[in-house]
C-alpha cells in the first residue's frame, strides 16, 4: 500500500506545482509589437499578483467618452528589485503608459513604460517583454 500512496502523492504534487505556469503566456502570444500605443489615463486599480501585475487606467476618447484599459506589467518580485512598489501605483492619478496592444483586440495592452506626473519614468515590462521607443505622443 504504501508503495503506491508515495508515488500518487509524489505525482499529484508535481502536477500541482505546474497548475501556475498555465496562466502564464509569453509577450509575442499575447501583445502585438506592431501596434505601439501611448495613452494618459488616471490610475482606477492595481491588482499585484503573479504572475503579472495588472493595474487600470481610466482614458478620455476624442469623444469625452471614457474606455478603461488594463496593462499588463512585470511580476511583483522583478519590480520591486527596480525599486517599484504598488504603494507607488496610487488610485486616482494620472498617468502615461506606453506598451503594445493585444492581439485580441481587447482593451489591454502590455505596460512597459510608466511616466508619473513628476515626470519619473518606470519600466514596469517584464524581462521577456518590449518597450516602445519614447518618441510616440501620448494619446489623451
Amino acid at each position: 500500500m504504501r508503495r503506491i500512496v508515495i508515488p500518487a502523492l509524489l505525482a499529484l504534487a508535481a502536477l500541482a506545482s505546474g497548475i501556475p505556469l498555465l496562466a502564464h503566456h509569453s509577450f509575442a502570444a499575447e501583445f502585438d509589437d506592431q501596434k505601439p500605443i501611448k495613452m494618459t489615463g488616471v490610475i482606477t486599480k492595481v491588482e499585484w499578483q503573479n504572475p503579472h501585475i495588472w493595474f487600470y487606467l481610466d482614458v478620455k476618447n476624442p469623444d469625452g467618452t471614457t474606455t478603461n484599459w488594463g496593462f499588463a506589467g512585470g511580476a511583483p518580485g522583478q519590480l520591486m528589485r527596480r525599486g517599484i512598489t504598488k504603494d507607488q501605483l496610487k488610485i486616482g492619478e494620472t498617468v502615461v503608459v506606453e506598451g503594445f496592444r493585444s492581439k485580441d483586440g481587447s482593451n489591454n495592452a502590455s505596460g512597459g513604460r510608466l511616466t508619473f506626473p513628476d515626470g519619473r519614468n518606470v519600466l514596469t515590462a517584464g524581462s521577456q517583454d518590449r518597450v516602445p521607443p519614447q518618441t510616440m505622443p501620448a494619446k489623451p
